[in-house]
């Protein structure tokens, strides 16, 4: 039987086309929380493309679901997780340290702040130990490795947070992508590109690119304190199993820079200018997108506010109230207002709550910061939060209370986006101001509109771009060609100390010839006219 000519065309089109739609194998290993429901968004994007994902959870994770439609699930019986009642009982210290520094004097309040941090170092120590004995029983499960091994799979997506996936990559010899913002050894833009003090801030100094000598010498310091305790929570943890599973010469620390895409939850509307590196590809805002309708009920409140608008306030999914007392100040702030307030709040109702204010247990976040009628987001200043409110352009009261939320609150201040007020000398009063500023001073909204305009005027969408690049290191088989030989070298050779060293010891040699010259010939000079003067 001959085919047609147009047939075989077909078919032949056809062919390319379920060959190129083929999907690769991907292994994710995410950190749990809040960071869960980045990689989610990526996962479910790698879904729909067709990819074949495996998620590997511990076993008592608190945000990853045991079973989903999207992905394969693997879970390792080993604590690791986020275990939920835990994790709540530690923000919540925190958050009661840092009230009880209010009114108090300038040495106290330095105590109180020792006492944060200090939390801070056990509780994250506690979580790389947890995970480094992740790691040790994932590859003393003979079965379960043998059944990665033979998976084959194309790329092991991770956040670096944590440090099992890339010692699994490793293990397995896959190529790796991370997702990520924060690593072991803190914020990566420190750990892979060139990072001048004189003008890139260390995290949580709430810092800008334009400092003063003062401000200066504290970046420095606060730099060389920063990365020193970051060694000396994750180091003791993971240096051990890179040493028992790798071999003593493996260096720990280019162990975990070795990705061959780092896709960065940021992006030059959020961060200040800086140098950066090839293989590092900006995907901020990825998870943000056009805004859906609201519920018919929440409609209607929202239409309610008439030409006043509504204020939107969530502290995240991980603080769903606060202290009785700051709640009612909250309460008492809102309803001073003429604006329509929807606040996630799942406390105690608070005795002056408004007529105003709808309290909800949960909020449609992304759908209520694109309505046309919402005026203010007031926030704790998570990632996510930030830029879902830079996509839509609506201005922020910060509320800030852990971690990171200070520092990204304060660059979109330093952008005129936002306004910061201190829960540990909190009041309705200095609330309410704040609230009011942010709606009736226009200059915030149209800081952040004009934010909002320069995030979206992309040649794609950071989503597709992340996509893009994870499936470019399937393809090639990974992009060691981006990397640079900076992370496999020592700081003397990186700042060239040996070669500054050489060239000076070459200069004193020269100059110390020079002067013994210069001495020897007036020695002689010198001898010769007393010889002939006698």
């Amino acid at each position: 039987m001959k085919w047609p000519h147009s047939s075989l065309i077909g078919l032949t089109l056809l062919f390319l086309q379920l060959n190129s739609s083929s999907g690769g194998r991907v292994l994710v290993f995410p950190l749990d929380g809040s960071h869960w429901i980045n990689m989610k968004v990526i996962v479910e994007e790698l879904h729909a493309k067709g990819h074949e994902v495996t998620v590997i959870r511990p076993s008592d994770s608190w945000y990853i679901s045991e079973k989903s439609p999207l992905y394969t699930v693997v879970s390792v019986p080993s604590p690791g997780g986020f275990e939920q009642s835990y994790f709540e009982a530690f923000l919540s210290r925190q958050l009661e340290i840092r009230l009880q520094g209010r009114n108090a004097s300038f040495w106290s309040k330095i105590w109180y702040d020792i006492q944060i941090r200090r939390q801070v170092i056990e509780q994250f120590s506690l979580l790389h130990k947890q995970m480094s004995e992740l790691t040790i029983q994932i590859f003393e499960d003979g079965n379960l490795m043998q059944s990665f091994h033979e998976a084959q799979y194309d790329v092991v997506l991770t956040d670096p947070g944590i440090g099992v996936g890339t010692m699994l990559a490793r293990r397995l010899q896959v190529p790796l992508v991370f997702n990520v913002r924060w690593t072991i050894q803190g914020e990566a833009h420190l750990l892979i590109a060139p990072s001048p003090l004189s003008y890139i801030p260390f995290t949580a100094t709430e810092l800008t690119d334009k400092m003063t000598f003062p401000q200066r010498i504290k970046n420095v310091l606060s730099y060389t304190l920063g990365m020193y305790i970051m060694s000396c929570i994750t180091e003791p943890q993971y240096r051990p199993v890179v040493e028992k599973y790798f071999g003593p010469g493996v260096d720990y620390s280019t162990f975990f820079l070795e990705a061959d895409i780092w896709l960065m939850r940021s992006d030059f509307v959020f961060e200040f200018p800086r140098p950066t590196m090839p293989n590092i590809v900006y995907m901020g805002g990825f998870q943000c997108k056009p805004s859906k309708p609201l519920p018919a009920d929440l409609e209607e409140f929202v239409q309610s506010s008439g030409d006043h608008g509504v204020i939107v306030m969530t502290l995240g999914t991980l603080v769903g109230n606060l202290p009785q007392d700051i709640t009612e100040e909250i309460a008492a702030a809102f309803a001073q207002l003429p604006q329509k307030v929807v606040w996630r709040y799942m406390g105690q109702r608070p005795a002056n709550l408004g007529n105003n204010t709808l309290t909800v247990n949960w909020l449609p976040q992304n759908d209520l910061l694109g309505h046309p009628k919402t005026r203010v987001f007031v926030a704790h200043g998570g990632t996510n939060g930030v830029q879902e409110a830079i996509y839509h352009g609506v201005p922020i009261v910060g509320l800030p209370l852990f971690f990171d939320q200070p520092d990204n609150l304060s660059k979109i201040k330093a952008r005129g986006g936002a306004l910061c007020v201190d829960i540990a000398e909190f009041d309705r009063h200095i609330f309410a101001d704040a609230l009011k500023t942010a709606l009736y001073n226009s200059s915030y909204r149209e800081n952040m509109q004009r934010l909002s305009r320069l995030h979206r005027d992309q040649p794609m969408k950071p989503l597709d771009r992340a996509v893009f690049w994870i499936e470019y290191v399937m393809r090639h088989k990974g992009a060691r060609h981006l990397q640079a030989k900076s992370i496999k070298m020592s700081w003397i050779v990186y700042y060239s100390i040996d070669v500054i060293a050489a060239l000076l010891a070459v200069a004193l040699l020269v100059i110390f010839t020079c002067i013994s010259a210069v001495r020897l010939m007036w020695r002689i000079s010198f001898v010769g006219k007393k010889v002939k003067h006698e």
